[in-house]
């Protein structure tokens, strides 16, 4: 049997409302991928679509908000596991760090009960949906405020330390 970890890891259900794909993931990065050399060459921020969602997730949870998804959602089509992880792109590193922290950050900030898990009671994918419902709800809520603050002032990420005056506003913690 797979751990729970393991599991959450091969799952493919990062979701994200769709009136963020124009004003946000395609304006800040090179969704689908690609070199980091078409990455700078178009004037992106972030080169995968994951990237921009693992950023927003992390919006989100230290802001402390989590937004429930509604109408059109968008999918990453990529198993977590691969996050990070481009064989033909020199000098790329593995996420797996990264995905450690999520993990632990989901289930930390999930009502699941892993005894009931553990007994038997609940099964792995059960408990693999409240996670993914609490990593989709954070990162719907950092992209809320990320569009939010785009609206404003569409070069605020694109300023030296914009990324992380970003942050630093809407994550004081």
């Amino acid at each position: 049997m797979e751990s729970l970890y393991e599991t959450w890891l091969n799952r493919m259900d990062s979701y994200y409302e769709s009136k963020y794909k124009e004003p946000v993931v395609d304006f800040l990065c090179q969704y689908g991928g690609g070199s980091s050399d078409g990455r700078m060459a178009k004037g992106k921020i972030f080169n995968a679509g994951y990237e921009v969602f693992i950023y927003a997730f992390f919006i989100g949870l230290y802001y402390g908000e989590r937004k429930p998804l509604s109408g059109e959602k968008l999918k990453f089509r990529m198993e977590m596991s691969t996050w990070g992880r481009k064989k033909n792109e020199i000098g790329r590193k593995s996420y797996t760090i990264l995905q450690k922290y999520i993990f632990t950050a989901l289930v930390a900030k999930s009502d699941v009960d892993l005894l009931a898990l553990d007994k038997g009671d609940i099964d792995v994918n059960e408990v693999c949906d409240v996670l993914m419902t609490t990593l989709n709800e954070y990162a719907n809520s950092g992209f809320q405020l990320m569009k939010g603050q785009i609206d404003k002032n569409p070069d605020i990420f694109f300023e030296n330390t914009g990324l992380l005056d970003f942050l630093k506003k809407f994550c004081p913690q």
